[in-house]
């Protein structure tokens, strides 16, 4: 029994920073399109915070339940916020903004939870400690979030940010690249990896490109809030 509750424990204070992060990401996207012109999302019940609303049961539970129970890796996504640029007061600027919402909200998470870690200590000791546990792992989730979301590669919200911002002569093949962009995500995370512990070389692109920046803004919110972060 005490197994069992140990996992339903572990479970629980990563499954909820999970289901709040990606749940906040993606009505962000919604809400700032909204306001900058386009109702898609709005109309079709995104710019919410219920968490069912973004959920995909495949993307965002099976296959990173799996991949936990196997490599001890967690890969997955939520169901995108359909977004029409088209309707955008102006498409290339706001589509900046609309992008950048989803990372930029992640990383407001991440202060929120270190300073709520803070006034967790007025609580009973039980309680104390799971809230730190949880809001340590959502400081981490939601930086990893943000960090490998703005990865400059569509269709990462990193590679629309890029494509609003670059000169057409850049934009326009960074663009076309959305078509592979998954395929190309997946090497990186999964297929380099492989081949590199075959060749007894790290390949870990995911560790270069998205654990250091992770590492730095870690220290940097401990820093500036005085948290102190348990993983």
């Amino acid at each position: 029994m005490s197994g069992l509750g140990d996992i339903v424990y572990a479970v629980s204070i990563w499954a909820v920073p999970v289901i709040v992060a990606i749940t906040f990401h993606e009505a962000a996207h919604g809400y700032v399109a909204w306001r900058l012109g386009d109702d898609t999302a709005y109309r079709l019940g995104r710019v919410s915070f219920n968490p069912l609303k973004h959920i995909d049961l495949f993307g965002t539970i099976i296959l990173p339940a799996l991949l936990l129970l196997t490599v001890k890796f967690a890969f997955g996504w939520a169901k995108p916020v359909p977004v029409n640029f088209a309707r955008l007061n102006r498409p290339r600027q706001d589509m900046v903004w609309v992008a950048a919402a989803g990372p930029a909200t992640n990383i407001a998470l991440a202060f929120a939870s270190a300073v709520l870690i803070r006034i967790v200590g007025l609580f009973p000791a039980a309680v104390a400690d799971w809230a730190t546990a949880t809001l340590s792992a959502s400081v981490l989730i939601n930086l990893i979030l943000a960090v490998f979301n703005m990865l400059p590669l569509p269709p990462l919200d990193g590679g629309r940010v890029a494509v609003g911002l670059l000169p057409d002569a850049l934009a326009r093949p960074l663009a076309r690249l959305e078509r592979w962009g998954l395929l190309i995500i997946i090497g990186m995370l999964f297929i380099l990896p492989f081949i590199g512990a075959q060749l007894g070389v790290n390949l870990s692109v995911f560790r270069w490109l998205v654990g250091g920046p992770v590492f730095f803004l870690v220290r940097l919110i401990e820093t500036i809030t005085g948290a102190s972060l348990e993983f």
